[in-house]
């Protein structure tokens, strides 16, 4: 469940208190951005990373982005405080206000701000995955932009769940693996580790990119390349990594058991990864000014 103080535009109310309307456009069709921030000892991990996401995804969408990076940090920080988070997650959302003709004349700004935080949600820790063919369509112009308009993966996260998995790998149109509903996909095999690039309809995660920084930093081979499901099935090892549940190996894809759910390279990445996330709090923590 969210948290009760919700920032919304220029203030800080409670959640109950926040208006939106059905003349808000963008709410009611899709056209907006967010993303989903873990929040470690009170900071908001890898803020910059996301904030460039969101910039980038603001100019492929013609999304109005009139924010500045300080300021909505602060207004970030300010929901923290004021629901008391010290580990858990915030989501920012930014809402395109005025088009098409369903909009009403109520003096809206161009784009809704809209920050709120939450718990840490539940997930296994060895999880098991179906997989959905169709499940992303890389040709598409919004390929690999987290809009607000998640249907597909809320919808086949659902359908998956009903079926007793854990989550989903969408494919492409192609057959090619994309990626989870709400993670990124990893397969290792002899120690090299492979995730489907981004013209695969992949997004662009922010724990993926990192595990592309960290895995050579210790030792280990991580390369960008077409994957289909029978590269998963014969892996020695698979990995999803996401914003609230990091790096973590996965047990079984479709009925394939993985030999080892979380073998000598997730624990070698994972280790690595905290490491960073240590290192980053830390650094932050010393430098109030750089939270």
């Amino acid at each position: 469940m969210i948290h009760r103080f919700v920032f919304h535009n220029d203030r800080l109310l409670p959640v109950e208190d926040v208006r939106l309307s059905p003349g808000q456009s963008g709410l009611m069709n899709g056209w907006g951005l967010f993303t989903t921030i873990r929040i470690i000892e009170g900071i908001p991990f890898a803020f910059e990373r996301h904030w460039k996401r969101l910039s980038r995804d603001a100019e492929r969408t013609h999304c109005p982005f009139p924010f500045e990076e300080e300021a909505v940090r602060d207004r970030l920080l300010e929901v923290l405080h004021a629901n008391e988070v010290y580990e858990g997650c915030a989501r920012i959302y930014v809402i395109h206000n005025r088009t098409g003709m369903w909009r009403s004349d109520e003096g809206f700004p161009a784009a809704d701000l809209i920050i709120y935080s939450t718990g840490l949600p539940a997930y296994s820790e060895s999880p098991r995955l179906a997989v959905q063919e169709h499940g992303r369509h890389a040709a598409s112009p919004l390929a690999g932009v987290k809009v607000t308009s998640w249907l597909n993966n809320v919808w086949n996260l659902q359908e998956a769940q009903q079926a007793g998995w854990d989550e989903v790998v969408l494919l492409n149109e192609r057959g090619e693996v994309a990626e989870c509903t709400a993670a990124n996909i990893f397969c290792v095999r002899a120690g090299r580790v492979a995730t489907p690039p981004l013209s695969s309809g992949c997004l662009e995660g922010v724990t993926r990119g990192l595990v592309l920084e960290l895995g050579p930093q210790v030792g280990i081979s991580v390369d960008e390349r077409t994957l289909f499901p029978d590269d998963l099935y014969s892996a020695d090892e698979v990995l999803i990594s996401s914003t609230n549940r990091n790096v973590i190996g996965v047990a079984e894809i479709n009925g394939h058991k993985i030999a080892t759910a979380s073998g000598p390279v997730v624990q070698k990445l994972e280790k690595s990864f905290v490491a960073y996330v240590r290192e980053y709090v830390e650094a932050r923590t010393a430098a109030p000014g750089k939270r």
